[in-house]
């Protein structure tokens, strides 16, 4: 298997000259020291998503679903993008993820015009919610799980606005501390893939020393573009008796509820 990249502390990513990323130790996820964390590699393919419907003149992605085909190595990746369907008011992306050649992961996107509509008549759930505490009245919390060992962790800043994290239901603050590629800055979307896959974690209701509960797929959908450097995702867990689950998070950015996201659960003994 390719070595990760060295010296990771500046991005997930470095563009190589060949289009292909370089992924680095900041990508490692908790299940296995050889694979990512499939937010990441999420956030990277939405990142080529977003330019795509940005250059078609529709600026939100109000869909994105990626479907984890195999687990995703710390190697470099290439992405592969296509425009599925092209109308006036709505696009349908698609892209895949592939790993020395193989295909780890797939997506689909829809992507939105935007326009400004004034609803004046009281509609239910509205004025939509905030997130159970600002951001900086929530403090710091650690990651739980490969402590002192480069990874996920590192990339991304923590702080727990309700519950604790791998404890049940909870609502945590995710900021990244370093970009998705290098020398990029991340846009909304990135901000938002990059914690949206970890509500199965941060709302665990199995013990992580005796079960693995991976999820195979995350689909995200947005009422608007996320604002700020802050994502809340308040996350539960729900366990079915055949080794299925499935997580359902809330998300926030300081302003308020953007969207829902939700992920499919492969559930296992160790």
């Amino acid at each position: 298997m390719p070595q990760p990249e060295q010296n990771p502390n500046r991005s997930a990513y470095r563009l190589a000259p060949d289009g292909s990323f370089r992924s680095t130790e900041l990508t490692r996820g908790p299940w296995d020291p050889g694979h990512q964390h499939a937010g990441p590699p999420i956030a990277l393919v939405s990142r080529s998503l977003a330019a795509m419907a940005e250059a078609l003149g529709l600026r939100h992605v109000a869909r994105l679903t990626a479907n984890l085909v195999r687990p995703i190595p710390i190697a470099p990746l290439t992405v592969e993008t296509a425009i599925d369907h092209t109308g006036r008011n709505v696009v349908h992306l698609s892209a895949r993820l592939l790993a020395d050649a193989r295909e780890v992961a797939r997506f689909t996107a829809v992507a939105q015009r935007d326009v400004e509509i004034a609803i004046h008549e009281p509609l239910e759930g509205h004025p939509l919610p905030l997130a159970p505490q600002a951001p900086e009245s929530s403090p710091p919390t650690p990651f739980p799980h490969r402590v002192g060992v480069v990874g996920y962790h590192d990339l991304v800043e923590f702080r727990s606005a309700r519950g604790t994290m791998f404890r049940g239901p909870s609502a945590v603050w995710f900021r990244l501390a370093f970009p998705i590629v290098e020398d990029s800055p991340p846009g909304p979307l990135e901000r938002v893939a990059v914690a949206a896959d970890s509500g199965n974690g941060i709302s665990a209701v199995l013990d992580f020393r005796r079960y693995t509960f991976v999820n195979t797929d995350l689909t995200i959908n947005l009422l608007r573009p996320a604002q700020g450097e802050w994502v809340c995702v308040e996350a539960r867990t729900l366990v079915g008796p055949a080794g299925s689950g499935i997580a359902e998070s809330n998300l926030y950015d300081a302003g308020g509820l953007i969207g829902r996201a939700a992920q499919t659960l492969l559930i296992r003994q160790r």
